[in-house]
């Protein structure tokens, strides 16, 4: 595997899993250049054809922080207290989440520690999360004073409402457990066990006839909020295409698939 670590994003690549992980420091906040980085990474990895799972990981005992509040601070000083900023800040990540939510490649969230606040906003964008047994989750703006508004559109559509208000409403930091249990992550491992299993279930994915996949993520984004006639309008279009596939034509030819779908 290429490994490049710079300050704010490194990137591995192996075997069309393309690995995305946090710098910036130990709590990997999320600055308004962290958030430029990624967005410049997903943008590369949506076009480039030899991607096909992107995996996000924040390395340690800190996921991701959320926003960099040093730089908010800062901003403080300026003559409108920081308002510009903050608008620059959070139309940047809102485009950074949307680009992670609506991307048509697969997307794994990796966590070891805790997510917080935008830093869990992250998790509820990607498709799957893969969870040590002691990550934890958090939205604490009610302890600070505010509300986690911008977290909770991802969360919000991870988990239900009774779990998201808890979530929001309490400012309390929630378990592995409990985070499986409530739908916001898929799978809990061992520490030592998380990034073999993550990759090895990335690997497999890679490995799946991407054309299919991509367009179907895609059309699942799409038909969501369609009245049903639509739904099934738009996405009987993609499955005709999916059985038209020549990658499945050709399998079928050969006799490999026998089971209906």
């Amino acid at each position: 595997m290429t490994i490049q670590q710079p300050e704010l994003v490194g990137q591995g690549r192996e075997a069309g899993v393309l690995t995305l992980t946090l710098g910036g420091g130990k709590a990997h906040p999320l600055s308004l250049k962290m958030i430029g980085a990624l967005q410049a990474a997903l943008d590369s990895a949506l076009n480039d054809a030899e991607v096909r799972v992107i995996v996000v990981h924040g390395p340690g005992p800190i996921f991701c922080a959320g926003h960099d509040l040093k730089e908010i601070a800062r901003h403080r000083a300026d003559a409108d207290h920081g308002a510009a900023f903050l608008r620059e800040l959070f139309d940047a990540c809102a485009r950074m989440m949307t680009t992670l939510a609506e991307a048509p490649k697969p997307t794994i969230a990796m966590v070891e520690g805790i997510a917080t606040a935008a830093g869990l906003q992250m998790v509820a964008a990607c498709d799957l999360a893969f969870v040590a047994e002691g990550a934890r989750f958090q939205l604490p703006g009610v302890n600070n004073g505010g509300f986690c508004s911008t977290p909770a559109v991802a969360v919000s559509r991870a988990v239900s409402r009774k779990h998201l208000m808890e979530l929001l409403l309490s400012g309390e930091v929630f378990g592995a457990d409990w985070a499986l249990n409530a739908g916001l992550v898929n799978r809990v491992f061992p520490a030592a066990a998380l990034e073999v299993e993550t990759r090895a279930f990335a690997t497999t994915l890679a490995g799946r006839n991407p054309g299919p996949v991509q367009r179907g993520i895609a059309t699942l984004n799409a038909q969501a909020g369609l009245p049903l006639a639509e739904a099934y309008a738009v996405s009987g279009e993609t499955m005709l295409g999916h059985f038209m596939d020549p990658a499945r034509v050709e399998q079928e030819s050969k006799g490999r698939f026998a089971a209906s779908e």
